[in-house]
């Protein structure tokens, strides 16, 4: 008896079902400079030196970690794509990139086409509001190495800047000021530890109500990451931003020292920040030490924008004029602590 590939677990028509379920998601992020469609070997993207006039490239590479056990748990795969373009288009803003385009890797232990385009379908929604093209992506059927209900997914996205306005943090110095803007929620990292609490300390299920949230516990820890394209991309364009960084893993005394010229902190005052209350729960019920709280989520702020003096009062009133919440988190002192929090 002859086998075939299908016999070893893995269904070649379910592959090109995926295909034509995807199609219309992936055209619909589709922005001038796509040169390609899906199905071909590789993603081609033409680059506008026109209005860069000495362009670099910026790229990044990222995936959502265990909070895939979340989505998992509720069968609910439909923002966990978002996530994925989130972390990587926040990371490339950070140098003043404009993100182009997003590639997305799949594998899953058995591909069920629905459920893949479902996915898909939360990859499309972020590139539309990065602003960037899906212009390709690789779905793998990986049988005996993932279980068939799970999958993994990671993402790897492009951006430009020009040369001499690349945002490095070269030009931060003493008496420089530090502006948040807003999370929305715990984004993708520390999900170790949130399910740890969550699931093994307080033995809650994804639909046990938490009153304090308004919903259930599954849907506050699956709300995606916020993707900042809009905002941050818009300041960058109009004000001489100094350093951007992104919130993630290692919170804020990992993240922020990577942008601060050497003997130079971040003097922060978290009661600036209008903090989810996600993070006081998860605080309260894993009896967590506030600096650990800090040095593992966003606490609320999913970007800091370092900017001058001088621009201090023209930016935040830019911000408030689109209607984008900020918060005034301190400033720039000689120091060789890295970040300063005071909880006071």
């Amino acid at each position: 008896m002859s086998l075939t590939y299908k016999d070893a677990g893995v269904d070649k028509e379910s592959g090109y079902k995926q295909v034509q379920l995807i199609k219309n998601l992936v055209k619909k992020t589709h922005i001038p400079g796509v040169l390609s469609d899906i199905g071909s070997f590789s993603g081609l993207f033409k680059l506008d030196i026109k209005t860069f006039k000495e362009p670099v490239l910026v790229s990044g590479t990222d995936g959502v970690g265990t909070k895939l056990k979340i989505a998992f748990m509720m069968n609910k795969h439909n923002t966990i794509g978002e996530d994925c373009v989130a972390m990587c288009v926040n990371d490339i803003l950070c140098q003043g990139a404009k993100p182009l385009f997003f590639l997305d890797y799949i594998a899953s232990g058995k591909l069920i086409p629905e459920k893949m385009a479902t996915i898909v379908e939360g990859i499309s929604n972020g590139c539309i509001k990065a602003s960037c093209a899906l212009i390709g992506g690789e779905t793998a059927e990986m049988p005996g190495f993932y279980k068939e209900d799970e999958y993994d997914i990671a993402g790897f996205s492009v951006g430009v800047v020009d040369k001499d306005k690349i945002i490095n943090g070269f030009t931060i110095k003493e008496g420089d000021y530090l502006i948040g803007l807003p999370s929305s929620g715990i984004h993708s990292n520390g999900y170790s530890l949130v399910r740890k609490i969550v699931f093994e300390k307080m033995e809650m299920k994804v639909d046990t109500y938490v009153e304090e949230l308004g919903t259930t516990i599954g849907v506050e820890l699956l709300k995606p990451t916020r993707i900042y394209t809009n905002p941050v991309y818009k300041l960058i364009e109009k004000f001489d931003i100094k350093g951007l960084c992104h919130i993630t893993g290692g919170g804020f005394y990992e993240n922020i020292p990577r942008i601060l010229p050497k003997g130079l902190s971040a003097y922060i005052n978290t009661k600036n920040i209008n903090r989810p209350i996600i993070f006081d729960l998860l605080q309260k019920w894993g009896n967590i030490d506030i600096d650990e709280m800090y040095s593992t989520f966003n606490m609320g702020v999913g970007m800091v924008i370092v900017v001058s003096k001088n621009e201090l009062d023209a930016i935040t009133t830019y911000l408030s004029k689109i209607q984008e919440d900020f918060y005034f988190l301190g400033e720039i002192k000689k120091d060789s602590e890295g970040v300063v929090l005071c909880h006071r």
